[in-house]
């Protein structure tokens, strides 16, 4: 009688290149957080608009995405931020992503989206303020999701008055002095609706920060820098909540949508000093 159990790893061999094909490219191991050139916090650079900082990787479908505000591609006046009437540049637009070989493409934009919805919510027009900008298959293997210096994400949560939160900002006015770049500070308020959070960081974000990521004290990934105040709390961040956006995102054709955790744990650290 002839032995079938001989012909067995064939099968395992099938079968496992079979998931592997069907598994998003993020679904394999990241680079390591220490040598990946593509994390929350680059910078990057949407062709006609402007600079700004990445927040968080995400994964929907096949494709790996990096986060950044759905303004830094506004073709508008720097004062136009009510999304469901201020102008985009289109999705497909090219974004040079730090550390890339090559460009990204926008396939995703809040303000594009609560247009096309018809949508009338006062604070989402206001504070929904994400665009996903789809990695290029060649440098999918160079990403890592952990937020320099504090690690994390760890899942996705919201932040209450007095609780602490930490940001990394990238902003090339800092002349490359990467020891500005993390911050720690506290919550002031939400907005009634939950879109947003009134925060004061140690230093508060400047231009080229838009976009970056904060974490609540929990080390979950709490918003992204949307707005510097000048009144009526002066130079406090205004931070949309990540929560609603990818909600919305979700339900306005990103089907799927997620936000990855990074690789290293959770380090909290005050002031924003490394140590």
């Amino acid at each position: 009688m002839t032995d079938r159990r001989a012909s067995r790893p064939w099968l395992a061999s099938t079968l496992a290149l079979i998931v592997a094909a069907l598994l998003p490219a993020s679904a394999s191991a990241w680079a390591p957080a220490g040598s990946a050139t593509i994390h929350p916090g680059v910078m990057t650079n949407t062709e006609g608009s402007g600079q700004c900082t990445s927040n968080f990787i995400y994964t929907q479908g096949g494709d790996t995405l990096i986060g950044q505000a759905a303004h830094c591609s506004g073709t508008g006046a720097a004062t136009e931020t009510n999304g469901c009437d201020a102008q985009s540049l289109p999705l497909g637009t090219k974004v040079n992503v730090d550390g890339a070989g090559v460009q990204g493409t926008m396939v995703y934009n809040s303000w594009i989206a609560m247009q096309a919805a018809g949508e009338t919510d006062e604070e989402a027009c206001a504070y929904n303020d994400l665009a996903l900008v789809r990695i290029d298959p060649s440098d999918v293997g160079k990403v890592n999701p952990s937020v320099p210096v504090f690690g994390g994400p760890q899942g996705i949560g919201r932040s209450a008055q007095g609780q602490q939160v930490y940001t990394y900002g990238n902003s090339s006015l800092r002349g490359g002095v990467t020891q500005l770049s993390p911050k720690s500070g506290a919550t002031i308020e939400p907005t009634p609706g939950g879109w947003s959070y009134s925060l004061y960081t140690v230093t508060p974000g400047i231009p080229g920060d838009s976009g970056s990521a904060f974490l609540n004290a929990s080390g979950q990934a709490l918003g992204s820098l949307s707005t510097v105040a000048i009144a009526p709390l002066p130079a406090s961040n205004g931070v949309s909540d990540i929560g609603n956006e990818v909600a919305y995102a979700r339900s306005h054709g990103m089907t799927g949508l997620t936000l990855e955790n990074g690789t290293e744990p959770f380090r909290p650290k005050l002031l924003g000093i490394a140590g």
